[in-house]
């Protein structure tokens, strides 16, 4: 299926996806919204993707919902927002955190709204050192969505989080690292390199078990700890069982780099 919002190539074991709405900063309308969800529901599925990276045309990463599309004309019905949020973006952040295999977000300008919430749901964010993080719904009257309530309190502590989302104050992407919000800063004409480099080397990794842990990350947050050892114990059976244990038993044994599949 073409896309007209959203470039995606494959090398190396990573599906790279490009928000391609530059002249807007690449804000998310419904459609942009379907093609995305497509194509990483493609990658989770396919086993020749072994990590995905995300990033965005132009200068910046993505300034959240196109306000043109979400705000009706004055004579028009209000906007039903609980359903446009379940709808767009929603099943967004569950791909991304269901995605079987590690996401890197590479953060090349501003990160604003569900942008921000978006790089939030990846594994790993790097950012340019030109990036910035903007919660912005409390300047137009909303709540923060798309995971940041979830997301950003587990970054940044409590303090830090309300902040942010209640002050809609610009986060540098040196203070997100120093916050502990983002992976990694890199220099604006090496960002993608850097990510992208990074992502083809958690491509060769044990990616089966990868994804594993990323499902015990996901359920830590509602489990006590009797709950989360049982879950450990069980995923722990599930990867020794793997090819990828396997391999890399018999790769140490033999003092050789492993060779992992992603099964």
């Amino acid at each position: 299926m073409a896309s007209e919002f959203i470039l995606s190539e494959t090398g190396a074991g990573v599906l790279s996806i490009t928000l391609n709405r530059p002249e807007v900063l690449n804000s998310i309308t419904a459609a942009m919204s379907a093609e995305l969800l497509a194509t990483l529901n493609r990658a989770a599925d396919d086993d020749q993707v072994r990590a995905v990276l995300l990033t965005g045309a132009g200068r910046g990463f993505c300034a959240g919902q196109d306000l043109a599309e979400a705000t009706p004309a004055a004579d028009k019905p209000r906007q039903d927002f609980a359903a446009h949020v379940r709808k767009v973006y929603n099943p967004l952040v569950r791909s991304i955190r269901r995605m079987p295999k590690p996401v890197v977000a590479a953060v090349n300008g501003v990160a604003a709204g569900a942008g921000a919430s978006l790089a939030f749901a990846c594994d790993f964010i790097f950012a340019s050192s030109q990036a910035s993080f903007i919660q912005a719904f409390a300047k137009i009257g909303l709540v923060p969505d798309t995971g940041a309530t979830f997301f950003l309190p587990r970054l940044v502590g409590t303090a830090r989080a309300t902040a942010m989302m209640m002050l809609g104050e610009k986060v540098t992407a040196d203070q997100a690292l120093s916050y502990g919000m983002i992976y990694r800063v890199s220099e604006p004409d090496k960002l993608l390199d850097e990510s992208r480099a990074f992502a083809a080397t958690l491509a060769t990794q044990a990616t089966f078990a990868l994804g594993l842990t990323k499902r015990l990350i996901n359920g830590s947050a509602a489990n006590d700890l009797d709950a989360q050892l049982e879950a450990e114990a069980d995923l722990q059976g599930t990867a020794g069982r793997s090819d990828d244990f396997q391999e890399g038993v018999a790769a140490f044994l033999a003092k050789r780099a492993a060779r992992f599949e992603g099964k």
